[in-house]
């Protein structure tokens, strides 16, 4: 596919401020970036665009430092660029606020925006904290961080603990860091995610007082209004390739949809199944928590697999995690007629629901113990380190093997196993269980190949083909018309339309993904 780049405006006279020239990335089964291209002016806010999937974190990292190239160069002020860690990127002027935070809570506001240092104006690694002289020092800190939120229209105190601080003030914590440094390119990371209309327009009025002092800005949003009102450019990523640049005065929203999503895909190869039957096993009248997710009628019969598309901050998440237990969430629902006792997930999963969550090396295995004590975790009524191991191998022997995990014996660290074993060890801990009704999983495919998504997908149809009720969060769309009988897409916290993956081309539903529109939706 070659990328189509909109040329009707003419070329600047001046160079690039950064340039990035067929980049390339690989991970295991993976090409996330396939020489991808993108060039910055000085004094522009440039919008970085592009379903789940198709390269934006990945290009923004090699960017950063975070990840190395597997080809293509870069240049800034059409010097070579290629920062060896994300202190290096810094340190060259490169500064990127990601959507997951990375503020140290137990630190103030001041010490965030000063880390390593208080010499307000100078880079981040030239600033040594010293003993002599604490209390100036720590005086300045604050002034300067005072004046750095006054820019931002923060009403939050340098002060405050940032733990203390609700996610919006913590999300402009991370904005105002940014501005402390001299940064040359700051990168922003659906940085509305967390904020409210007020605190945009803050954030917005600050990011055109950057530009204006010739600083670039690569802003990275899935809301295209936002796109279309602060951004002068805008590159599409599709498939980790270059699929066009836009002037956006010149440009619709339909147009960028169209980039975003593609003019020619074709319906995917489904696995047909009977089409699930009977009343519902699990219903969602409602889940809400103010101003993130407001969720309902949700239901899910036995065997059905009923997936839940959506971008990145859509609910997804959220609402698994407040089916299992989250309890910031208020949830009335049902399983199997009668209501469901939320708000404790051990309550949960004595009720028959299963959690296998986005990350499973954080929260779904131990990785310093064997393989055997993580599938037997929920099996075993104690720690699985305090349960005799032969216990936990005799009890988890057979799930193990029908569910093909490759490992070299039943005692053999988790974390040892590649990432498509690990995951299966994550649902053999509940198939060992043998109660599961309802199975809630979150991004299961995340960071597997070909190989190893078509055998957790196999075990997945098996489960729904023994009756257990599955809800199925996925970036990947095509999995979800893959093997989802039913697809609810979610929109900035709400369920907004649901679809027949059977008769409704995926390309409707990457529409209403992207766009917040239900056209087409079943009734």
């Amino acid at each position: 596919m070659t990328p189509q780049t909109d040329t009707s405006a003419p070329a600047p006279a001046d160079p690039p401020l950064l340039q990035m020239r067929g980049i390339v990335k690989r991970f295991p089964g993976t090409l996330a970036c396939d020489r991808a291209e993108l060039s910055v002016r000085a004094g522009e806010v440039h919008c970085l665009l592009g379903e789940n999937g198709a390269g934006k974190s990945t290009l923004m990292k090699i960017l950063a430092g975070s990840y190395q190239p597997d080809g293509g160069e870069m240049l800034l002020d059409g010097r070579p660029l290629r920062p060896a860690s994300p202190s290096a990127g810094l340190a060259a002027g490169i500064s990127v606020i990601y959507q997951e935070l990375d503020l140290l809570p137990d630190l103030t506001v001041a010490q965030n925006l000063f880390l390593g240092g208080d010499a307000p104006g100078r880079k981040r690694s030239e600033r040594p904290l010293k003993s002599f002289g604490f209390a100036l020092r720590k005086r300045r800190r604050l002034t300067a961080a005072t004046e750095v939120l006054r820019r931002l229209g923060a009403d939050f105190p340098a002060s405050a603990v940032v733990r203390e601080l609700p996610i919006a003030a913590q999300q402009l914590t991370a904005i105002a860091r940014a501005l402390t440094g001299e940064a040359r390119v700051i990168v922003m990371d659906e940085p509305s995610a967390t904020l409210g209309a007020a605190d945009l327009a803050s954030v917005f009025e600050v990011i055109r007082s950057l530009t204006a002092r010739g600083c670039a800005v690569i802003y990275i949003s899935h809301r295209l209004d936002e796109v279309m009102e602060i951004g002068d450019r805008a590159t599409v990523l599709r498939d980790g390739r270059t699929a066009g640049v836009f002037e956006l005065a010149e440009t619709t929203q339909e147009q960028l949809v169209a980039a975003m999503i593609g003019e020619s895909r074709e319906l995917v190869n489904r696995t047909e199944r009977p089409r699930p039957e009977g009343a519902p096993l699990l219903e969602v009248d409602r889940a809400h928590i103010p101003g993130v997710l407001d969720v309902s009628g949700i239901e899910v019969r036995p065997g059905e697999i009923v997936g839940l598309a959506g971008l990145g901050g859509a609910g997804r998440t959220t609402l698994l995690r407040a089916l299992f237990g989250d309890g910031r969430a208020a949830v009335t629902a049902r399983l199997d007629g009668r209501p469901l006792r939320t708000g404790d997930p051990r309550a949960a999963a004595r009720a028959g629901l299963a959690l296998v969550p986005e990350s499973r090396k954080e929260q779904g295995l131990l990785l310093g113990l064997s393989v055997a004590r993580n599938a037997a975790v929920a099996s075993l009524g104690r720690p699985p380190w305090l349960r005799p191991h032969r216990l936990a191998a005799r009890l988890t022997r057979p799930v193990l093997a029908d569910l093909g995990v490759r490992h070299a014996s039943a005692g053999q660290p988790v974390g040892q196993l590649s990432g498509g074993n690990q995951q299966k060890v994550v649902l053999a801990k509940w198939i060992t269980r043998g109660t599961t009704r309802v199975l809630l999983l979150d991004e299961p495919s995340r960071g597997l190949d070909i190989g190893a998504k078509a055998d957790l997908y196999r075990q997945v149809r098996r489960l729904a083909d023994d009756g257990v009720a599955v809800l199925l969060a996925s970036s990947e769309l095509t999995e979800l018309t893959a093997n989802a009988d039913t697809i609810w897409v979610l929109h900035e916290g709400r369920n907004i339309a649901r679809y027949d993956p059977r008769t409704t081309p995926e390309h409707v539903i990457a529409h209403a993904v992207i766009t917040g529109a239900s056209t087409g939706a079943t009734p």
